[in-house]
C-alpha cells in the first residue's frame, strides 16, 4: 500500500469514525468510564447535612466558622488500545477483514476519547510486543495511530494476549482504561491448553490496577461452516493447510462445537477476571455492540 492510498484510507476512516464518536458515543463514552478519582476543587461554608469528615480544619480555624472541602471527579483519562496484529486478523468472508473492523473500532474509541480530553496510547501485539505508542492527546496523534494500524506489518503471526496484558501492567504506572481488541484466537483458550489459568491471572492483575475492557472481533465462518463441498483451509498463524469436506454434517457440527467451546472458555476467563466485554462479527454494525457495552457499564456504576 503506497503513501497516497494510506492517506486516503486514513481520511475515510477519520470521517466515518469521528462522526460516530461525535453523534453516537459522546455521552455514552463519558458516562461509561470513570476518571482517576476525586480531586479537590474548592472550599465552602458548612451546610446542614454535609459530611463532617470533609471539614477543612485549617480554613475553619482561620475564619472561626466551619468550612468543608468540595471534591469533583477527575474526568481526564489515559486510554490504552491493545490491538492484536497477529496473522489471524487477516481474515474475513463477510464485508471486511477482522483487521479492518478492529481498526474502525479502535479509531472510534480514540476519537471518543479526545472529545473527553483523554490521552490515547497503543500497544500492537502478536505473541510479542510489536510496537508501543505512548499516550498523547490530539487529532494528529490519532491520525498517526490510524496510519500505523493500516500499514503495520507484524514480525510474528502468533498470539499471546497475556504477554500484552503483562506489558501493559509494567509500562503503565498510573491508572488507565485499556481496550483489548482481538479475535482472541489464543492457544491459551483451547481445550487442550493448560495456560488458561495463567492467562486469567494476567488479566485479573491488570484489571485490578486498571480498567480493562475486551472487544472480540470474529468472522461468521469461525462460527459456522457453509456446505460447499471440498474446501482448502489454512491456519493464518501457523501456515498449516488442509483440505476439508464441508458437505459432512458431522464435520460442520464439530466446527460449531469447537467455536462454542472456545467462546465458553473466553467467557469464563473474562468473568473470573471481572472484565466487561462485547463481541462483534465482521458483517455486523459494531456501533450497536459498543453502545450496549457503554450503557451496561453506565448502569453498573
Amino acid at each position: 500500500m503506497d503513501t497516497q492510498d494510506i492517506l486516503k484510507k486514513v481520511r475515510k476512516i477519520e470521517i466515518k469514525t469521528r462522526g460516530l464518536s461525535q453523534n453516537i458515543f459522546a455521552g455514552q463514552y463519558h458516562s461509561a468510564f470513570k476518571g482517576r478519582g476525586m480531586a479537590f476543587s474548592e472550599v465552602r461554608e458548612y451546610q446542614f447535612g454535609d459530611d463532617v469528615r470533609d471539614i477543612d480544619w485549617n480554613v475553619t480555624a482561620r475564619f472561626h466558622r466551619p468550612y468543608v472541602k468540595v471534591f469533583e471527579e477527575e474526568r481526564e483519562l489515559t486510554v490504552m488500545l491493545l490491538i492484536d496484529v497477529s496473522g489471524s486478523l487477516d481474515f474475513g468472508t463477510r464485508r471486511q477483514l477482522k483487521r479492518s473492523l478492529a481498526t474502525e473500532i479502535a479509531a472510534t474509541l480514540a476519537f471518543s476519547a479526545i472529545q473527553n480530553n483523554d490521552k490515547i496510547g497503543v500497544i500492537f501485539f502478536s505473541d510479542r510486543i510489536e510496537k508501543y505508542i505512548p499516550p498523547k492527546k490530539g487529532r494528529r496523534h490519532i491520525l498517526y495511530i490510524i496510519r500505523e494500524m493500516l500499514d503495520f506489518h507484524a514480525e510474528s503471526r502468533n498470539t499471546d494476549i497475556a504477554g500484552a496484558v503483562e506489558y501493559l501492567t509494567r509500562v503503565m504506572r498510573r491508572h488507565c482504561t485499556a481496550f483489548i481488541i482481538s479475535d482472541f484466537f489464543d492457544r491459551s483458550l483451547s481445550a487442550e491448553s493448560d495456560r488458561s489459568e495463567a492467562f486469567c491471572h494476567a488479566l485479573t492483575i491488570a484489571n485490578n490496577k486498571h480498567d480493562v475492557v475486551a472487544i472480540q472481533v470474529y468472522d461468521q465462518l469461525a462460527r459456522m461452516l457453509p456446505d460447499v463441498g471440498l474446501l482448502k483451509v489454512c491456519d493464518a498463524e501457523t501456515g498449516h493447510e488442509m483440505l476439508i469436506d464441508t458437505s459432512s454434517a458431522k464435520l460442520r457440527q464439530a466446527h460449531v462445537h469447537y467455536f462454542l467451546q472456545r467462546q465458553n472458555r473466553l467467557k469464563q476467563v473474562l468473568a473470573k477476571s471481572r472484565i466487561d466485554w462485547t463481541s462483534v462479527a465482521t458483517n455486523e454494525d459494531f456501533t450497536k455492540a459498543l453502545i450496549l457495552l457503554f450503557r451496561l457499564r453506565s448502569q453498573g456504576r
